[in-house]
């Protein structure tokens, strides 16, 4: 069943400039559509040059406010905001549902998991400590002040967008930050429900500014512009070496979270059903469009097929279907864009010679919906094995030696996030030491916790979206030494 569904309605979305929400000044829209359904729900508001221009002003007088409010102060103004968001946890999650497709249960947690970043960055807003430094001479103080970098251009993408807004946003303003955000357009009204919960909190005007629009044509134009000093984004890694490019040329500090190509290696000597039954719930979370997503499952041979049927059964168990529908576990992928990926992707899988264990085909003939996959034997040259396939197909081969895992673990250019499964404490010590991923989780899936640093190496990126490595990204060390005359 693919149509099972709550009552519920999509509210337009409006830009937020200066505290006011507005539409474009020429009226410009874009429509959102429900990706269960394929119907238009809403319309986004288009911000173009006018609007950009706008929100650069608003955000360089909102600056000047926010860096001299107290960081206590901050720091209650995020407390209040998550209060605000557990509060309205329910109706965000339908918004958030109906635009991008997740079960609501995944919507609601994803909403639960922003309010917990919002309370951890108030915390660390209290502890952006500064330090003296022991002079040489007895007249000299000398001490070192953490200071906020300015105004913020933040990008965040589709697939988690209120969690993506709530990192980069708590952050900024913990540290006391200015921020223009660029939402995503096929995700805009929980996204903006997030925003309102800081508006409604009391944010001054200014400090932050929502829009929406032709994503090239506002980073062209925020990135080199002189009010914006840091760059954030989140999403694919070409376009995020196009953006870190352009930063660098204006020397604009950047945060790049991209993308990945998880592996997880699991090993003989673990706990084969549990660890297969952990891997399908975090693998079709959010229809596999994760870039933590678990992809290329390496098996050590003995336990190859046993791992593979207890995870092609549990994938088979799950039922797809609206994520509005309380039955559901398992929702749409996003778009049309991600369907053709995942028939390219699973074919040329298979005409290379992969087998296919389950599924491999679109469901219905209404939205987006596509089965949990499962190939095994999958050949290195295929495109999914080098590509992030970023929705529900998994990739299952077999290995040797640990050498061999090792290797294909760290073949591709990504390092984002990478798991294993092992009853060997040594084992796990190998795996931690010798993979090369921004993040590790052994035995369980626990990435992506508010405390935790959240961000990956080589092509994956550089810097953190968690723990108090998050906030470091938008203060700047500033010495002043003084000698008494």
């Amino acid at each position: 069943m693919l149509d099972g569904q709550l009552n519920a309605s999509y509210r337009d979305v409006l830009l937020l400039i200066d505290g006011q929400w507005v539409p474009a000044q020429d009226g410009r829209t874009l429509p959102v559509r429900n990706p269960a359904t394929g119907e238009t729900i809403g319309a986004v508001a288009f911000a173009g040059k006018a609007e950009l221009d706008r929100a650069l002003a608003a955000a360089e007088r909102g600056f000047e406010v926010w860096r001299k409010t107290p960081a206590l102060e901050r720091s209650q103004l995020l407390n209040a905001a998550a209060v605000l968001m557990r509060d309205r946890a329910a109706d965000i999650a339908v918004q958030m549902t109906l635009e991008q497709g997740k079960v609501l249960a995944e919507a609601r947690g994803e909403v639960e998991r922003a309010a917990e970043v919002l309370e951890w960055a108030a915390g660390e807003a209290l502890r952006l400590y500064g330090r003296v430094i022991p002079p040489r001479a007895r007249n000299v103080v000398q001490i070192v002040t953490r200071e906020p970098v300015g105004v913020v251009a933040a990008f965040t993408p589709w697939n988690f967008p209120v969690n993506q807004m709530a990192r980069k946003a708590s952050a900024a303003l913990a540290a006391g930050c200015a921020i223009i955000a660029k939402g995503p357009e096929e995700t805009p009204g929980s996204c903006a429900e997030f925003i309102r919960c800081l508006q409604d909190a009391g944010l001054p005007p200014g400090v932050i500014n929502l829009v929406y629009g032709d994503p090239a044509e506002i980073s062209a134009y925020l990135i080199p512009h002189p009010v914006v000093r840091k760059l954030s984004f989140t999403g694919s890694t070409p376009v995020g070496k196009h953006l870190a490019a352009l930063a660098g040329q204006h020397m604009k500090r950047a945060t790049m979270e991209l993308g990945g190509h998880a592996p997880v290696l699991v090993f003989a000597d673990s706990d084969i059903p549990a660890a297969a039954k952990a891997s399908v719930a975090f693998k079709l979370r959010n229809a596999g469009q994760t870039c933590i997503s678990p992809t290329r499952f390496l098996v050590e041979r003995p336990a190859h097929e046993a791992f593979t049927e207890h995870f092609a059964q549990a994938c088979a168990a799950v039922k797809v279907g609206n994520g509005l529908d309380p039955s559901s576990r398992m929702g749409p992928v996003a778009n049309g864009r991600r369907l053709e990926a995942m028939d390219r992707l699973v074919g040329d899988a298979l005409q290379r010679g992969a087998k296919l264990r389950l599924g491999g085909e679109r469901l219905g003939n209404k939205g987006h919906f596509f089965q949990p996959t499962v190939l095994t034997d999958v050949p290195i040259d295929a495109a999914i094995m080098n590509e992030e396939p970023f929705g529900p197909v998994a990739i299952i081969n077999a290995f040797d030696r640990f050498e061999d895992a090792v290797a294909e673990a760290n073949r591709l250019p990504f390092g984002l996030a990478a798991y294993a499964f092992t009853g060997s404490s040594l084992t796990a010590a190998k795996v931690a030491d010798q993979v090369q991923s921004g993040m590790m989780s052994i035995n369980h899936f626990g990435l992506g916790n508010a405390e935790a640093p959240f961000g990956g190496v080589k092509d994956s990126g550089y810097g953190s979206e968690g723990g108090p490595e998050a906030i470091e990204a938008y203060v700047q060390a500033r010495f002043v030494t003084q000698a008494d005359l």
